[in-house]
């Protein structure tokens, strides 16, 4: 590694009634993978949003500097011309077009007169995918592909463009662990090829894995730079929360009462494919305050399962439910929010919020009948119930008129919790509840979660970190292509045998 290619000198960005970013300072060096981390809020993104472009020169005061040079970006084009590429959480790509024209959109290689030269772009997106020993037809389309291909589309998109400095966003959020391993083995080779990579990511043990040097932000405040063998998992949390989380998962006892809800024979079939089951005649129990758990590897129909039992599925259904011991029908959500059951689904942005609506209207959405005389809307209900969850919920905002694609990720998760919890649910099912937030949020939703279950509240946990899993269930259940394979008391799990479930065994 050599000298700093990039530095940020006093960054300081302003929006309405919130300071971003606080006289930041960021320096990077040629040829190192970087990670950024801190809280939700902390101002990565921003930070990040800053240097490519996306917010101007002009928006926010502080100094970018390339080489040595100071840079002034008007737009995204002027980063890219200074070999600056991001690749957001949400991939940007066309999917009804071919991977060959997804890497060169805007920049196609031509004939005379201006003429997309088919042949020659397509030769070039065979050597790039050729040095990213990814073995797929350049032709094909892109909605061809899982999303862990598509994220290496995107890298061979940026790489198109001579790259000098890729700034990844929670890259390995949707990934596998087969399919992280990948993207680890390509940044690793592009580092060997002198490529400087940004990691913004809230997985700490990815950190260590893959990075050379750590960035942390506070409060859009630097805290400090440190290499990697400077610190350990703990030292990383201390200084991105500002203070000692004693334990991560802050595991209760619970006493768990009466079942208050039976599933049985219960089966989902894939809306595409009608005779394909992919839940597979699962029976289960769900009892007064405990939080069950759901483990099991990606396409195990963990979500199926509980969007089924929610009426919120779009394939076939089959089996019984039964609340306090009294067989109920549920076929549409609305059923499900009578029968007192509430479900934070895995995405919270495409379909858990309205994102240019604000706290205010999201959080009401669900319980209409709360904050509504007749079919007229009552204003000041509509207030106290969300003033009274952003305090209970410690949401982060300067109003609750804020528009929730404002919000960082854990708080925008408190505002869906927050829509859930006013219908006063017996059940709540979390799908993914701590998925791209940060590591002191994660801790509050944890709380939360403790708290409903001493109401009385039973919480049912899906989640693919067996940490999680293993730290705060009182029960696991483990499922596998489809089926219940087996279930595990949180004084006997282990990671090897809940893994010992999900790949098949008994």
């Amino acid at each position: 590694m050599h000298g700093h290619i990039l530095e940020m000198k006093g960054i300081t960005k302003e929006f309405p009634g919130v300071k971003a970013l606080d006289n930041v300072n960021f320096r990077v060096k040629k040829g190192e993978i970087h990670a950024l981390v801190g809280e939700n809020g902390a101002g990565k993104s921003t930070l990040m949003k800053v240097l490519s472009g996306v917010y101007p020169t002009g928006t926010f005061d502080g100094d970018i500097i390339i080489d040595g040079k100071k840079r002034d970006f008007q737009n995204i084009k002027d980063s890219e011309e200074c070999g600056i590429s991001i690749i957001y959480q949400e991939l940007a790509l066309v999917h009804q077009m071919s991977v060959g024209e997804n890497i060169f959109l805007n920049h196609e290689p031509t004939k005379l007169k201006g003429v997309i030269d088919d042949d020659k772009l397509y030769y070039k997106t065979h050597k790039l995918l050729h040095k990213l020993k990814l073995n797929i037809n350049p032709r094909m389309k892109v909605n061809s592909f899982g999303v862990g291909v598509q994220q290496l589309i995107e890298i061979a998109k940026a790489l198109s463009k001579k790259t000098e400095i890729l700034i990844l966003d929670e890259p390995t959020a949707a990934l596998t662990e087969s399919e992280v391993e990948i993207l680890f083995r390509i940044l690793n080779n592009l580092k060997d090829h002198g490529v400087t990579s940004i990691i913004i990511t809230h997985k700490l043990n990815e950190v260590f894995e893959i990075s050379d040097t750590v960035t942390v932000l506070r409060d859009g405040k630097t805290i400090g730079t440190y290499d990697i063998e400077e610190l350990d998992e703990d030292k990383i949390i201390s200084r991105m929360v500002g203070r000692e989380l004693i334990d991560l998962f802050p595991r209760v006892v619970h006493t768990p009462g009466k079942v208050i809800m039976e599933v049985k024979n219960f089966s989902v079939y894939d809306p595409d494919v009608p005779d394909r089951k992919l839940v597979d005649n699962v029976s289960l129990e769900i009892k007064e305050g405990e939080i069950l758990g759901i483990s099991g590897l990606m396409g195990a129909g963990r979500t199926e399962l509980v969007m089924g039992i929610f009426g919120g599925f779009k394939g076939k259904v089959e089996g019984q439910i039964f609340i306090d011991g009294k067989e109920v029908k549920i076929n549409t959500p609305m059923d499900a929010i009578k029968n007192k059951l509430a479900l934070v689904t895995e995405d919270r942005k495409g379909n858990g919020l309205v994102l240019d609506q604000s706290i205010l209207v999201n959080t009401t959405l669900a319980s209409l009948d709360k904050v509504t005389n007749g079919i007229t809307l009552n204003e000041n209900e509509e207030i106290k119930w969300t003033d009274k969850f952003v305090k209970d919920l410690r949401t982060k905002t300067p109003s609750i008129e804020q528009k929730v694609k404002n919000l960082s990720g854990g708080n925008q998760q408190k505002v869906v919790l927050a829509k859930w919890l006013i219908t006063e649910p017996k059940i709540l099912f979390l799908d993914e509840p701590t998925r791209g937030i940060d590591v002191g949020a994660k801790y509050e939703i944890y709380s939360i979660m403790n708290e409903l279950v001493d109401q009385g509240v039973a919480v049912v946990m899906i989640s693919s970190e067996l940490p999680e899993i293993m730290g705060m269930s009182d029960r696991i259940l483990v499922m596998g292509e489809g089926k219940l394979r087996g279930e595990v008391h949180y004084t006997r799990a282990t990671q090897e045998k809940i893994m010992h479930f999900a790949t098949g065994g008994n």
